[in-house]
């Protein structure tokens, strides 16, 4: 369970984040991984090196380091969700020339040397991404993509039994199950929502009159299933207010996902564990600047790319996202 979207403030910056929900018990953690990063692909021992530096939020375990979300500094950004009973991978090298990439590292590979949207589409054709098991869960985790630049271009690419296919994202949210083209085509079914207060209806000799405000939303789904957090996303970060600054945009990206986040024991899984939202983060793709925020906690951090050694021959990590509340006295 994840919710992604991208925004866009009045000055023109872009913002890329996500919600990470998550029924396995994780330990997010801040890293730079600097240009000309030298890796071993866990798949088959090859070492790749990146083009670009970038910040993002992963987590190592057992000597694997994953990542979930980031941004280079190029200004391209993406993200990995679950996408359960949809994604199919292959299952090893073939014959056809592609470079094999695992799906735990994927989201790597592509914040490493795409500078755009327009060049991961290039890219994709020449890539094979093949399962591979992660610590965390043992298993190849079923994932889908999506990725934005500073151009506002967005897309989504999803490994199914129909190949690896990629599609433009102009309304801008992922959720998670089912594929993409169906998230949009179910919005069709909310075409009465609104943020417009309804009028008076006559029933005969009956006049009725709304419970007060937001009558025009009550169509909205209200729970925690992926078309549900998709339609209530797509539908708030399309009405409301254009902020005018980067500040107003940040909060404005936190106040939308706060519609999805999850509080840990409204859902459980068929394990008997809480799926929740472990954290919350936006990037302001034009400036390579993190905000995020962990479910323990209740400021909103911040960490940017920019003012470190960006020529580093290791990966520079800033530690676990904080847990711990933040409460102002007055």
């Amino acid at each position: 369970m994840c919710t992604a979207i991208t925004f866009q403030c009045g000055q023109m910056q872009n913002f890329f984040g996500r919600t990470r929900d998550f029924s396995y018990p994780i330990d997010p953690q801040i890293f730079i991984v600097p240009k000309n990063f030298s890796w071993q692909s866990a798949l088959d021992g090859k070492i790749f090196t990146d083009s670009y530096s970038f910040i993002t939020i992963g987590q190592e375990e057992a000597g694997m380091l994953g990542f979930f979300d980031g941004v280079n500094e190029n200004g391209f950004a993406a993200a990995a969700l679950y996408f359960t009973g949809y994604a199919e991978y292959g299952t090893g090298p073939d014959n056809s020339g592609k470079e094999p990439i695992s799906s735990l590292e994927f989201l790597h590979f592509i914040l490493g040397r795409c500078g755009s949207v327009e060049e991961l589409k290039g890219m994709l054709p020449h890539v094979a991404i093949i399962g591979l098991p992660d610590p965390v869960t043992q298993t190849a985790a079923p994932l889908h993509w999506i990725a934005a630049d500073r151009s506002g271009a967005c897309i989504v690419m999803e490994p199914t039994g129909r190949g690896f296919q990629l599609f433009d994202n102009p309304i801008g949210v992922l959720a998670n199950s089912p594929a993409f083209p169906w998230q949009v085509t179910n919005l069709r079914n909310y075409m009465g929502v609104s943020p417009e207060q309804e009028s008076q209806a006559d029933w005969g000799k009956v006049k009725l009159t709304p419970f007060g405000q937001a009558a025009g939303t009550r169509l909205l789904p209200g729970g925690y299933t992926s078309p549900e957090r998709f339609v209530r996303t797509a539908f708030q970060k399309t009405h409301v207010l254009q902020p005018e600054n980067v500040n107003e945009a940040v909060v404005t990206c936190f106040h939308i996902m706060d519609s999805v986040t999850v509080p840990k024991g409204a859902v459980v899984t068929d394990r008997g564990t809480y799926d929740y939202t472990q954290y919350t983060a936006f990037s302001n793709i034009d400036t390579c600047e993190y905000f995020f925020k962990a479910y323990g906690g209740s400021a909103i951090e911040t960490a940017g790319l920019w003012g470190h050694d960006l020529n580093a021959d290791h990966i520079i990590c800033f530690g676990p996202l904080t847990q711990q509340p933040v409460f102002m006295r007055r």
